[in-house]
Formats: structure tokens, sequence, C-alpha cells
């Protein structure tokens, strides 16, 4: 639906904007060609009513000239510098809720075409522990955020539930480090996404990132099932553990906070760069949806504003 829009807009932008220099360059001086041939006829004699009229473009055009800078405006700012999100799940709780809308910005990584998301200038990466929002590489018309944990050349274990990391090796002039655990400290139980309770937050201490997670102790390690809907994406890797997962080059390793009901790299793979959309910054709304069956407003109207989670994205 997003990559519809998008074409949508470069198309009325397009169009309003031929519209609006066909007016300013030539339909303009074509009406007040107009009404200087009638003032002649009339020696002079028209009433401001009459020269108003006779210099006024037609609905169409007259529409195009006001809604083009606008139209203009948000496509410049959907395309290059922010995007409008909406959560739709639970996966990366607790540091985004189902109902919580954000603003993802676009330049961090790089201006990209509007319709083929062609880059064509790189302004930077993506750095571990950022929240990203890409396309889905099984279906790239579905829109996923999840956090960045692997980079290119990354080696990564998730082994009962803990994070090991291996940084990629650039300077093979020196003793490359191996991996590393990534330190977890227990904070509190927390809520599960369908309001019940059992989940465990812990804060997770990332190179350089310190954020919250959620454990389900009641879950058991689902290592049998990773890398199941990879569709042949490099995710089974000759030479490695089933947990353990090598980064390849140009593509990233990204997880959900929320890890034991999370959809994210252990089960799908990679995403590759050319799949990225953004890094989620900051939470401009937030609603809650708490109805139940027997209401008599629809389930998608809010329930109230969570103005508590209004701020930026960690």
């Amino acid at each position: 639906m997003a990559v519809y829009f998008s074409i949508f807009l470069v198309i009325v932008t397009v169009l309003t904007g031929a519209i609006w220099l066909l007016d300013k360059f030539y339909l303009a001086g074509q009406r007040q060609l107009k009404l200087v041939t009638a003032q002649q006829q009339c020696n002079g004699s028209l009433s401001e009513e009459v020269a108003e009229k006779i210099t006024e473009p037609s609905a169409f055009v007259d529409t195009s000239v006001q809604v083009f800078p606008v139209i203009a405006f948000v496509l410049i700012l959907r395309s290059f510098l922010w995007e409008p999100f909406q959560i739709p799940s639970g996966s990366m709780m607790p540091t985004l809720l189902d109902g919580d809308f954000i603003l993802v910005n676009k330049f961090n990584y790089g201006l990209r075409d509007p319709v083929t998301q062609t880059k064509f200038l790189n302004v930077g990466e993506p750095k571990r522990g950022d929240v990203l929002v890409f396309k889905y590489p099984n279906n790239p018309k579905i829109d996923y955020i999840k956090r960045v944990i692997g980079l290119p050349g990354d080696r990564i274990i998730y082994r009962n539930k803990t994070l090991y990391i291996k940084p990629a090796c650039k300077d093979t002039t020196k003793v490359c480090p191996g991996f590393t655990q990534v330190v977890t400290k227990f904070k509190k139980p927390s809520e599960s996404p369908d309001g019940s309770y059992g989940l465990n937050r812990y804060t997770e201490f990332l190179p350089n990132k310190t954020h919250d997670i959620l454990i389900d102790p009641r879950v058991l390690p689902r290592t049998q099932m990773y890398c199941s809907q990879a569709n042949g994406r490099l995710c089974e890797q000759p030479g490695t553990q089933k947990d353990e997962f090598v980064v390849p080059q140009g593509n990233y390793f990204v997880m959900g906070d929320n890890r034991d009901n999370s959809a994210d790299s252990r089960y799908w793979g990679f995403v590759p760069e050319k799949n990225i959309v953004g890094k989620a910054v900051f939470i401009w709304m937030s609603f809650d949806f708490e109805r139940t069956p027997d209401d008599f407003l629809p389930h998608w109207i809010p329930t109230g504003v969570r103005f508590s989670r209004l701020g930026p994205i960690n």
C-alpha cells in the first residue's frame, strides 16, 4: 500500500506541477491579453467584477495551482525526510506498543527514489541498536520494524535466550575480538501482548545502546524453527550451528525486543540494505484500544491517549 501511495503522490505532483508551470508561463498571459482586448473593445469601461471574471482561471487550473505546493511539500517530506508509521503488533514491546504512532527518519541512511527505492545519495549506515523500519524480505509490500543486532560481517549467536556478538574484524593486522555475551539485568515482571502476565523485563546492554527487552520464561527456545521461513536467503549457513548466524555483506540481522513473540531474522533471515526504509526516532501519538466485544463502538476507535509515551525512541 505504501508503494502505491508513493506512486500516486508522484503522479499527482507531476500533473499539478505541469499545470502550475503552464499557468505561470502561458495561461495567465493569455487571460491578460483577453482583458486588454475586452477593454479596447469597450473603450476601457469594464467594471472591476467583469475584469476579474475575465482573468479568473478555470476551477481545474486554480485547484491545481493551489494544491501543487502542498503536494510537493508532502512528497519531499515523506520521501526524503520523515514518514509516519503505526505500530500494529507487540513484537517490539516494551519499546513500542500496539497503538503507537511513530516518525521514521529517512535521510539518516541515505536518500532514495520514492518509487523504485533506489539509493542515490549515501549519508550513513544503520548502527547496532537502531530501531529499523524495512520492507519484509519475503514480501516487500509489508513494512516491518525491529532492532538492529548484527551488522555486515558480524557473527551472532542466540542460545538459551542469551545473545552473543562477535563484531566483524575489519583490521586484519590486529587480533580480532571473539564472541562477547550481551549483558542483561532483570528489571521487573511485565505484561504480555494479550494482557496477561508472565513476561520478565530486562535491561539489555548492547555496545553503545541500552534498552529494555521482554523474555517469556514459559516459552522454550525455538531453535528448531530458526531459518524455517528463510526461502533460501543465506539463513542456513554451512559450518555454523542452528542458533548461529553470519551476517552477509550488505545485510543486517534484526530482532524484536519482545524476544519470544517476534518473527525476525532468527526465522526468516537477513535484511538487505535495499529494503531499509529508515530509523524510527519518535513517538508522536499513542492510543489505547481497550474495548471489549460487548462495546457499542468499533474496536478501532481509541479509548484514550497515552501521553506519557510521547517522545524519542531508545
